[in-house]
Parts: structure tokens; C-alpha cells; sequence
């Protein structure tokens, strides 16, 4: 009868009819069957191959409990002199040892045991070249010589590689290879030695590759490879860094609005931009429709600015908004804060960038008690004295929301004479603090004179605009080396895929120059410059820009970083010495106490190591040497430990990168300045 495609070469007559029980799970299979259909161990195999040296009853015991055991013993059991041969149904033969236990090739077993579909043509592997193991073998081998080898052993000269000869190289004969297997290669030109000599050449050369290869990323702690610095007092300004001087531009003046939460920073800033034709009809009726949608009406000049959907969704800003208008004097980059106490790392982050500041402060009842501290922390306490830290000297205080207040005056100067006092006592002149009264919703007082006869009857002053371009013009020094603090890393179509953006503080920067990134130490190459969405050539200290950079890897750019002149880098700092002023805190500052330091762009967790000195605040000497504690409204030199590197420059030499702001608990417990930068220690090329 002629097998189909699903029969093995076993099956055929069986002698015993019927299912047949598996030794393992004790499942009654179907004769056809070769392998037990639950757990797959193979039918017994002395019903096929008839042992004559085993007694009956002993086959009948191997039956019940040993099926899987015969042919794994017949596999691995070594062959013997009184092995019997026995003939499989295709004519191959196997033997039979002195135990009884079946023994032959594997390609002998899986043409006999596979059906006819499952099969697959084995070769036998011919040993005329080297075998995968042997390749494996020979490398080994080859690495432990390289290790151990010295300057007098003779080497192979191949271009960019040094590898061992092979005189120098001892295979081990493999016993189980039968030694005609080597034979001429009419191929390849050569005989078996001849291959394998070649192979171990390419084995060695692979294996010196390799053990030059590292999957490793840097260490953190790595040190960069960066020039030797130059002294800053050697720098000179290259003569088209000054061109932009004599040009007629408009100067940029960096504006943050800051203020407690629910003042309406954010409604002002869309109700002016609106005002100034810097939001379309078309987009403004979009955010109106969306506000009602949304049971939100009072929002939709708010939303110009708070753009993402979980701004909109709370109600508040939660990221630093830029926008951007014109005025008579300036191009102005309106800075809009968030208020809430939860952000106020993001409120610092995007501050630091300020030149003036507008503190915006609720009018209404309630509200201006609640941003002043009155039953807690306010923000509009904090805000103030975070934007005089910053260096922001001029101030433009925007009582908002006197629609509510039916524009009292008396409302007004209640509102002037508290918040004056404090914030005079922050360090502000009062020559430079402009008061305005306004209603954002209304639109009283933004951009022109207030129209009604409640506000315009008892106030002359100039409307929010005017005082924005009256603005004293901030100093831009262009003298020193380039630095541009990293405020946020982008990515865009137009820049590229590595791009960044910030204030330049000092220097300037053009197209297709190499500037350094630290604190990684990479250089990159300046491609695009953007302001405002148009092109520059170059930008220089003041403007806010951004840059696409090329060749660095997106890993080396992080937001708190600084790109700087490669002549010149900047200090990265592990420890830091400050002189700070302690706020009005509860808890008193103890050695030990583990904070967030907040410096440009840059935030980090550390550690307060030790209090040097307290600081007389009228003659600013050191009154006590190294006190036990700090309390409230206290000032001392301070040392901390950082928990990683941080580019700041000391107060004296740079001043936007040498303010440091110190939080615990969700708080601003201190504000300084660093008097002393410890450096790492940098590879210098």
C-alpha cells in the first residue's frame, strides 16, 4: 500500500490494535498517532524495534513507564562494539548496543519518525572549512593571545590593524573530524589549512574591532573636551557685533507680566494684542465661540495666550505665553506668567529673560487682599520680590478690573499705599514704579485714554501703552563673549531638529558661526536665526531669538544650558557660594536642608552645606561667623552642593547668570546671588 504525504515510514501493520496509553499523562491516543496528543512525548519505540536480549516482561514495563526515555537514551548513549545492526524502512540502518537501546543518525531518525510533509533534506555538515564553532573557537582563542601577547611577538601588517601571525597561533586538532574530510578547494584555489589560516586573519582583525567598540552612553560626569579657556579680558568685539549700533532698528524690550492668580494677566494680554491688530476677527470669533461652548464667555481674550487644552480646561496659565507687538520706541516680547502658586518654577524660568516687568493686581474686593498674603501666601508678594531679584527696576503696576469697583478712587490709592509700601521696601524707587488704573475687559485705559467720565474725571496719568514705550531703555552690552542661556529646546520644520530658544544676555551671534554648548561641551554650527518668525542674519545682546543648530546630537542641547563663544565658555559650577536674603519664611534654615536652586533657565536639586557668615544688612560685612540657623528677612553667605553641574558666572563678572533663587515646599524661602563659583574639573584639548 503506497504511504500518503501524512504517514511516517513507521506506520503500517501495527502489532498491537487499538489506542495505546501514554506513559506520561496517561492519555489514550489513536494508533495513527507517533506522539501523544496532550503532552507530545513519543510513543514507545520497542513496539517497532524488537529487542531480543530483553526479557517480556521487561518491554512491557519500558512500555508502561519509560516512553520517552528510549529514544532519548538511544540518541545520547554511546555506540558499542556489541551493537547489533538493525535496517529502518528506507533501507538506513541503525544499531542496537548491548542494552537493547536503540541507536543511529539524526537524519536517519527524522526520516524515519517524520512524515513525509514535515521532512526536511539534512546535509551533513562536510568539514572542508572552518565550522561556525570553529570560528568562535578560533577567536577566542586569538583574543586570549592579543591580551597576553608582548612586544617581541612577530605581527601581521594590515593597514590601520596589528594582529599575531600565524606561526604564532596553535589550533587543536578536532579528534572527531575524519582527517579525509580535508580536501583541495578547487574553488577557492587552495586546500583546507589555507582557508582556515585566511579565516583566522579575518577572525583576528573582527576580534580587534571589537574590543574597541562600547554600547556604553558618556557618563554623566564625563568630562568635556573643550579649548583651553582664554581670559575674558583678552576679548574683543568683532567689528560687525557693533554695525547693529549706528543702524536704525527697532530695540527689543523683554516684558513680563506677572501678578497673583486670577488678576487677569491673561485677558490683558489678549484684549491689548487684540487692541493692536495682533489677533485676526477670524480667531478671536473662534475663541468666542469655543468660551461659551465651554460655559467659559469671559475667557476668550485669555485664550490668545493660554493655547493648550489643559490651560483652557483649568482656567489658568500654566506656561510662560510669548507674544510679540510694536510700539513707538520698541518691538516688545510680552512675557505672560503664570500666577498660580503650583507654577511659579515655569513663572521664574521665563522672567529671568525680563528687561521690565508689568505686576498686574486685582482691584476688587477681596482679591487684592488675597494676592497681598493677607490669610496666606499671596502671589503678588512673591511675584514682586522675585522680578527685583531678577534686576527688573522699572515696574508698571496695572490695577486691573476697577470696572468692579465702579472706578473709585479712593479704591485706588487704598490699593497704591499698601502695595507701595512693600514694594519699596524690595528695593523699589518710587520714580520707578508707574501706576496704572485699567479695566482689561472693558478695555479702559489699555491703549488709549480711558473714555469714561468715572476713571477720566479724577485720573490725567498715561494709558498702559505709553508706559510700556516710556519705558527706560535697558542696557545691552555687546563687549563680552557670547552667552544665550537655553530657555526652551524646539524642534520645527523651518529651524530643523535641533533648535533652541533664550535671550541673548551679552555678545552677539550670527549664520553659520560654531558656538559651544555647555555644560556637554559640544560645538555646533548656527544655521537659521528667527525673531518674531523673520529671518536674521545676526542677533545681538537683548534680542530674544531662536536658533537652529546643526551638527550636535539632540542629547548634548538641554533647556538650562548655554551656548557661549568657543574661545570663551562659560563656568559649570558643582558647589556655589551666595549671598542671599532670607524671605518671610515660618521654618528657620538649617545646614542640611535639601531645596530646588533656580538659576536662569536652569533648575536643580541641592543641598545647603554649611552657613559662613551672617551679613549686617545696612553695611553689608559679616556680623556673625557661621551661625546655626537663618530665619526671616536675615542675610548671609551661604555654601551649596549641587546635585549636577550648572553654567552660572559669578554676580560681578555677569549678572543674568549670577542670581540664584532658592525653593522648599513649594516656596521661595531665599533669593542671592553668586559671590563664588567652584568649577569641575574640564579636559582640556
Amino acid at each position: 500500500v503506497p504511504k500518503t504525504d501524512n504517514q511516517s515510514d513507521l506506520e503500517g501493520p501495527h502489532r498491537n490494535a487499538g489506542p495505546w496509553l501514554c506513559s506520561i499523562c496517561s492519555q489514550q491516543n489513536d494508533t495513527s498517532c507517533m506522539s501523544c496528543e496532550v503532552c507530545g512525548v513519543l510513543r514507545d519505540l520497542s513496539l517497532y524495534f524488537n529487542n531480543t536480549n530483553e526479557p517480556e516482561g521487561g518491554a512491557k514495563r519500558r512500555n508502561k513507564h519509560s516512553g520517552v526515555s528510549v529514544l532519548a537514551r538511544s540518541l545520547f548513549t554511546p555506540s558499542s562494539p556489541k551493537s547489533k545492526a538493525i535496517v529502518f524502512s528506507d533501507g538506513f540502518r541503525g544499531n542496537k548496543n548491548a542494552t537493547g537501546h536503540m541507536q543511529a543518525s539524526l537524519g536517519t531518525l527524522h526520516k524515519t519518525f517524520m512524515t513525509h510533509k514535515q521532512r526536511h533534506n539534512i546535509v551533513p555538515f562536510k568539514f572542508d572549512i572552518p565550522s561556525p564553532d570553529d570560528m568562535v573557537s578560533i577567536g577566542l582563542k586569538s583574543s586570549r593571545h592579543l591580551r597576553k601577547a608582548d612586544t617581541s611577538v612577530p605581527c601581521v601588517d594590515i593597514p590601520g590593524k596589528m594582529v599575531m601571525g600565524d606561526d604564532d597561533l596553535v589550533a587543536e586538532k578536532d579528534t572527531s573530524t575524519d582527517p579525509s574530510s580535508s580536501v583541495k578547494l578547487d574553488e577557492l584555489g587552495g586546500n583546507s589549512s589555507s582557508v582556515a589560516a585566511n579565516t583566522r586573519n579575518e577572525t583576528l582583525i573582527l576580534d580587534n574591532e571589537l574590543q574597541h567598540l562600547s554600547l556604553e552612553r558618556k557618563p554623566k560626569n564625563s568630562k568635556a573636551k573643550i579649548k583651553k579657556p582664554v581670559p575674558v579680558s583678552q576679548y574683543k568685539p568683532e567689528p560687525w557685533m557693533l554695525q547693529g549700533e549706528d543702524q536704525e532698528m527697532p530695540r527689543q524690550l523683554n516684558l513680563a507680566i506677572v501678578g497673583h492668580v486670577d488678576s487677569g494677566k491673561s485677558t490683558l494680554c489678549g484684549r491689548l494684542l487684540h487692541a493692536l491688530g495682533r489677533i485676526s476677527k477670524k480667531q478671536m470669533h473662534k475663541n468666542e465661540k469655543e468660551a461659551k461652548e465651554k460655559g467659559k464667555g469671559s475667557f476668550a481674550y485669555a485664550w490668545a495666550m493660554d493655547e493648550s487644552a489643559d490651560e483652557r480646561a483649568r482656567g489658568i496659565t500654566m506656561n510662560v505665553g510669548v507674544a510679540y507687538f510694536d510700539t513707538k520706541n520698541y518691538q516688545v516680547v510680552m512675557l505672560d506668567s503664570p500666577g498660580h502658586k503650583d507654577f511659579v518654577p515655569n513663572m521664574i524660568s521665563g522672567v529671568t529673560q525680563a528687561d521690565a516687568a508689568v505686576l498686574v493686581v486685582d482691584a476688587s474686593l477681596g482679591s487684592f487682599e488675597s494676592g497681598m498674603g493677607v490669610n496666606g501666601v499671596g502671589q503678588t508678594k512673591e511675584h514682586s520680590q522675585l522680578i527685583r531679584s531678577f534686576g527688573v527696576e522699572n515696574l508698571i503696576v496695572a490695577v486691573n478690573k476697577m470696572d468692579s469697583v465702579e472706578y473709585s478712587a479712593e479704591r485706588f490709592n487704598y490699593v497704591k499705599s499698601q502695595l507701595g509700601i512693600f514694594l519699596r521696601s524690595c528695593g523699589y524707587k518710587e520714580s520707578a514704579i508707574t501706576w496704572v488704573p485699567l479695566s482689561a475687559m472693558e478695555n479702559e485705559n489699555l491703549v488709549t485714554a480711558a473714555s469714561d467720565t468715572r476713571l477720566s474725571s479724577w485720573f490725567h496719568g498715561t494709558c498702559l501703552l505709553e508706559a510700556i514705550d516710556s519705558s527706560a531703555a535697558p542696557h545691552r552690552d555687546v563687549s563680552k563673549p557670547l552667552r544665550l542661556p537655553i530657555c526652551d529646546v524646539i524642534s520645527s520644520h523651518v529651524l530643523g531638529q535641533v533648535a533652541v530658544c533664550g535671550k541673548v544676555v551679552c555678545g552677539a551671534i550670527r549664520s553659520d558661526s560654531k558656538v559651544l554648548v555647555m555644560p556637554s561641551g559640544e560645538l555646533a554650527t548656527v544655521k537659521i536665526i528667527e525673531r518674531d518668525s523673520s529671518r536674521l542674519s545676526s542677533a545681538r545682546a537683548g534680542d530674544n531669538i531662536a536658533i537652529g543648530l546643526q551638527g550636535i546630537d539632540p542629547i548634548h542641547v538641554m533647556s538650562g544650558g548655554v551656548l557661549c563663544h568657543p574661545d570663551y565658555p562659560v563656568s559649570v559650577a558643582s558647589s556655589l557660594e551666595l549671598k542671599i536674603l532670607v524671605l518671610d519664611i515660618t521654618v528657620p534654615i538649617l545646614p542640611g536642608l535639601q531645596f530646588e536652586l533656580h538659576a536662569h533657565h536652569a533648575k536643580v536639586s541641592a543641598s545647603l552645606v554649611r552657613i559662613v557668615s551672617l551679613l549686617d544688612q545696612k553695611t553689608g560685612k559679616a556680623s556673625a561667623r557661621k551661625p546655626r540657623m537663618l530665619t526671616a528677612r536675615q542675610a548671609a553667605v551661604v555654601e551649596v552642593r549641587l546635585e549636577r553641574e550648572v553654567c552660572v558666572e559669578e554676580f560681578g563678572t555677569l549678572k543674568a547668570l549670577g542670581r540664584a533663587f532658592l525653593r522648599s515646599q513649594g516656596s521661595t524661602v531665599a533669593v542671592g546671588v553668586v559671590t563664588r563659583v567652584v568649577q569641575r574639573e574640564l579636559e582640556l584639548q
